[in-house]
C-alpha cells in the first residue's frame, strides 16, 4: 500500500538545494579559474569562488550539528545488505522493470549503495575539497628564510587533489541527476525534495512514525535520548 509520507523535513530540503547551488556556482568559477571558460573575468572568479567556498563551510557546519542534533547521521551507516541486488537493479534490473530491491522509509531513506556513496562523499570527497581549498587559499611561499602564512614550497599537489575532488564531485551530480528520474515517474523523486513528501510503499508501523520539524521539537528529541 502506498500513502504519501513526509520523508525529508524543512531544513533537509534547504540543505539540498543549497548545497546543489553552491557546487554548481563553485564549479563554474573554478572551471573559470583553470582558464576553462570565460563569464565572470579571472579577478571576480576568484573572488566570487572564495565567497562561495566559505558559504559552502558555514552550510557543512549547521548541516552536521543537524545530523547529529537529530540523529539523521544514521542514515549513512553502510551495509552489506542487498548492496549485490541494489547494484543489479541499477545495472539490469531498472531498464527491464524489475521491482526495487529496498523499500524507502522515513528511518531508512537510502539504499545500500547511496548509503556507501553518499558516506564516502561526506568523509573522503567533501573534505578533500575544502580543506585543499584553504590550503590554496591561505598559502604563502616562504620568503627570506621567514615563514608568511603557511610554508608551502609548491600547490602543485593542492591544486593536483583540488581538481581531481571536483571532477568526482562533478561526476556524482551527473549520476545523481540521471537517477533522480528513476523514481515512479520521471519527476516524483525532484518533486519529493521540493515538497518534502513522497508517495512510499509503507507498513502499519511506518504511519506511526513523526518527524520532529522545529528546533524546539529537535532539541526535545536529543534531550529525551
Amino acid at each position: 500500500m502506498k500513502n504519501k509520507v513526509y520523508i525529508y523535513r524543512s531544513f533537509e530540503r534547504f540543505w539540498h538545494w543549497m548545497q546543489a547551488l553552491l557546487i554548481f556556482f563553485l564549479a563554474m568559477t573554478g572551471f573559470e579559474i583553470h582558464g576553462s571558460i570565460s563569464f565572470f573575468g579571472y579577478q571576480n572568479a576568484v573572488k566570487y569562488h572564495n565567497t562561495a567556498a566559505y558559504a559552502f563551510i558555514v552550510l557543512i557546519v549547521f548541516a552536521i550539528f543537524w545530523h547529529f542534533a537529530t540523529g539523521e547521521w544514521r542514515q549513512y551507516i553502510p551495509t552489506v545488505k542487498n548492496l549485490k541486488a541494489q547494484l543489479n537493479y541499477y545495472l539490469f534490473g531498472i531498464f527491464s522493470n524489475a521491482p526495487h530491491p529496498t523499500r524507502k522509509t522515513v528511518l531508512s531513506k537510502l539504499n545500500p549503495l547511496q548509503k556507501l556513496v553518499y558516506l564516502a562523499l561526506k568523509i573522503l570527497v567533501i573534505p578533500t575539497m575544502v580543506i585543499s581549498g584553504l590550503l590554496y587559499m591561505f598559502y604563502r611561499y616562504p620568503q627570506n628564510g621567514g615563514i608568511v602564512g603557511m610554508n608551502i614550497d609548491s600547490v602543485k599537489v593542492i591544486a593536483l587533489f583540488h581538481t581531481a575532488g571536483a571532477f568526482l564531485l562533478l561526476a556524482f551530480i551527473i549520476v545523481h541527476l540521471y537517477l533522480i528520474t528513476t523514481g515512479t515517474t520521471v519527476t516524483s523523486n525532484l518533486k519529493a525534495m521540493v515538497t518534502g513528501y513522497e508517495d512510499l510503499e509503507t507498513a502499519e508501523h511506518d504511519n506511526k512514525q513523526t518527524v520532529p520539524e522545529t528546533v524546539s521539537e529537535i532539541i526535545s528529541e536529543v534531550v529525551d535520548e
